[in-house]
């Protein structure tokens, strides 16, 4: 595999005994259990530190449970901080293929769905989400995500997701072709209310509602949008994907 791009910023000083205590902060989003495996608990620490090459690798060496970790490290890297769209969709599709695999030996796993259904919700916007509702795989999101919010109801993560594949179907398509996709309005905008409400300090819930509302409601909600990207902007990062986040939200207000 091709080096990966290294994380811009500085590591996050993150060792397995600190990922283990800081757990339910970290993994808020993703409602992720601790691990029992101490292989898979060092494939976190790199994770976490902004090692996401290493992370993936442990993880997939690891085996078991590392597949989440390898899964999250290469679908994040992908997203933030690939340059070649190419290489990017390319990851994106692998990423869903292997956690596909992995609801085969876990089908009760809701990071095993959660997985595919980000790589493709990814993959889709790279591609154009039109296109991708032409080729069905906005029924395989959505499908995915519910899936994943019925296993793991405080699935904050899954929220955002959801709420985003509603709001973009409609941005893409309106709202009366959008209802043939299963997209509605209210439910995206419950999604993202949701999300905020489980996982209170997330910046990327307070990114992803913004743009929700830009794509369902326009200039209308722009005072909110920018209210929600400077909130966002304003998160204290704890690890490096948290990172990625606020500068994101940080470049939104720029724009």
């Amino acid at each position: 595999m091709a080096k990966w791009t290294a994380f811009p910023y500085a590591l996050f000083d993150l060792d397995a005994a600190a990922v283990k205590k800081h757990w339910a902060r970290l993994h808020a989003g993703d409602a992720e259990p601790l691990p029992k495996d101490a292989k898979v608990l060092e494939a976190w620490a790199l994770f976490h530190r902004g090692e996401f090459q290493k992370a993936h690798d442990a993880g997939l060496k690891a085996g078991g449970a590392g597949i989440t970790v390898a899964n999250k490290a290469q679908a994040i890297y992908a997203n933030y901080l690939e340059k070649s769209e190419k290489t990017k969709l390319a990851m994106f599709q692998e990423v869903a293929a292997r956690a596909e695999a992995q609801q085969l030996g876990e089908p009760k796993n809701p990071n095993a769905y959660y997985w595919q259904a980000y790589a493709l919700g990814r993959y889709s916007q790279g591609i154009s989400v039109a296109k991708a509702l032409a080729q069905g795989l906005g029924a395989k999101v959505k499908g995915a995500l519910e899936t994943t919010i019925k296993l793991a109801p405080k699935h904050a993560d899954a929220h955002i997701g959801l709420g985003t594949f509603h709001a973009e179907v409609i941005d893409k398509v309106g709202s009366l072709l959008g209802r043939t996709q299963g997209a509605d309005k209210a439910t995206g905008l419950k999604m993202f209310q949701q999300a905020l409400k489980l996982n209170p300090g997330s910046a990327i819930a307070m990114v992803e509602y913004a743009n929700g509302l830009v794509m369902l409601d326009g200039d209308k909600k722009m005072n909110e949008a920018e209210k929600l990207y400077a909130d966002a902007a304003a998160c204290e990062p704890a690890d490096a994907l948290e990172m990625l986040d606020v500068e994101m939200a940080k470049s939104e207000l720029e724009d």
